[in-house]
């Protein structure tokens, strides 16, 4: 397996990473088939889970489509590696934990049986009889190893191809929600207790083996993200983080790591987080782009024939504000210019709705089989000579060349 080749190579001084692709966009997918030949593509227990998650997929459904996306593009399906983000009890934290984790342990079982071979055991989070304090790490690891159990025995008698990965010391999932001007990087003393107290559990449910296959441990090396700033990787506040996983048999996995620059991301991988979670970042440009061509369409398109796609993901997103409300403070024109602009990216939710399906089938019609004029690429994306759909392919493969590059091993 691929993540085994990036501790491998990681353990013998070698820079190797690989870039997570946590998005369910079908562009930003498409793009990835093609920039990656071997692509680590994530969902997350909120977006896919047994009870459907917001795209509305299972796991085993959310395997279908991706496998159809790579059959239409003539990509190998098998060279194509699956990974479950945050696997645990978060979408059920205010049941009581028995509850909450039997649900989990179904969400693990659906993920492993559908085909998804790296997993993320994530039980941070407080439930709803936990008492008020901070949960002890040994109650942390002692619930990951169960799950952890469950998705070995899904695989039995042969689990060896899972992968797993602990430690949840991460950015809230989607950046933060408020302005931060710094984050702490993880102390040493706290990444050493996670991963002998998790390797403890682990072997007190006699999981020997799969303690083996923990290949990364996720920390905090300093990265963030929010509506209007991103906190740029500082490698010499992560120095005595870097040190240190030096000695162990793992690597790093970083979340949020959208927006950073390519040499932070070069950084990141050298300093052994081998592993570099992006999503809002990749949506984000999808986002630009679609703007771009609505702002190009107003250009050349009648008014009676435009999609006028800009109102109608308003309409969306203000009929349906469950998924941006609490993340947009302000008054209601920093709201506004949020749900259109804010790094957090919240209008990637709503790319499903039918209207907004429909709005965007109307804008690529309106410009697909125009040239449009290079005054107005120039413009509006920067660039000349593209076509509407070459305008998206672009924008998200700007994005992923950072991670390409940052993941390869530089030359001697």
């Amino acid at each position: 397996m691929y993540l085994d080749d990036v501790l491998t190579a990681q353990k013998r001084g070698e820079a190797l990473g690989i870039a997570s692709v946590c998005s369910a966009h079908p562009f930003v997918l498409k793009q990835t088939l093609q920039v990656f030949e071997t692509p680590l593509i994530e969902a997350t227990c909120n977006q896919v889970n047994q009870y459907g998650g917001y795209t509305g997929m299972t796991p085993k459904d959310f395997v279908a489509y991706v496998r159809d996306i790579a059959a239409k593009n003539n990509f190998p399906f098998e060279k194509i590696i699956l990974g479950g983000d945050h696997l645990g009890p978060n979408v059920w934290q205010h049941e009581p934990a028995e509850s909450a984790l039997q649900k989990s342990e179904v969400l693990i079982r659906e993920y492993v049986q559908a085909g998804f071979t790296k997993i993320h055991l994530d039980c941070s989070m407080k439930l709803g009889d936990d008492p008020a304090q901070p949960l002890d790490v040994e109650v942390i690891a002692g619930r990951a190893a169960r799950l952890a159990q469950a998705a070995e025995h899904s695989l039995a008698p042969d689990p060896g191809l899972l992968r797993y990965v602990i430690g949840t010391e991460v950015p809230i999932p989607g950046g933060a929600t408020v302005h931060e001007e710094g984050v702490v990087v993880t102390n040493v003393s706290d990444v050493r207790e996670t991963i002998e107290v998790t390797r403890d559990a682990f072997y007190t449910q006699g999981l020997q083996s799969a303690w083996e296959r923990v290949i990364a441990v996720v920390v905090q090396p300093g990265v963030e993200f929010g509506d209007d700033f991103v906190l740029p990787y500082q490698r010499a506040a992560a120095r005595e983080l870097s040190h240190f996983i030096e000695a162990q048999a793992l690597i790093y996995e970083a979340h949020s790591t959208d927006y950073q620059t390519r040499v932070a991301l070069k950084e990141l991988v050298q300093d052994h987080f081998g592993i570099l979670k992006v999503g809002p970042g990749l949506t984000f440009a999808f986002r630009e782009a679609v703007f771009a061509l609505a702002a190009i369409e107003d250009e050349l398109i009648s008014s009676a024939d435009r999609s006028n796609i800009l109102r109608i993901l308003e309409d969306a997103m203000l009929r349906s504000p469950g998924h941006w409300k609490k993340y947009y403070h302000g008054n209601e024109e920093e709201q506004a210019y949020k749900r259109k602009f804010s790094l957090s990216d919240r209008i990637r939710y709503y790319w499903v709705q039918p209207e907004v399906q429909h709005a965007l089938a109307q804008l690529m019609m309106n410009l697909g089989s125009r040239t449009i004029p290079d005054a107005l690429l120039k413009k509006y994306v920067d660039e000349t000579g593209l076509g509407a759909l070459q305008v998206i392919e672009s924008k998200i493969n700007n994005v992923l060349a950072e991670y390409h590059f940052a993941c390869q091993p530089c030359a001697d």
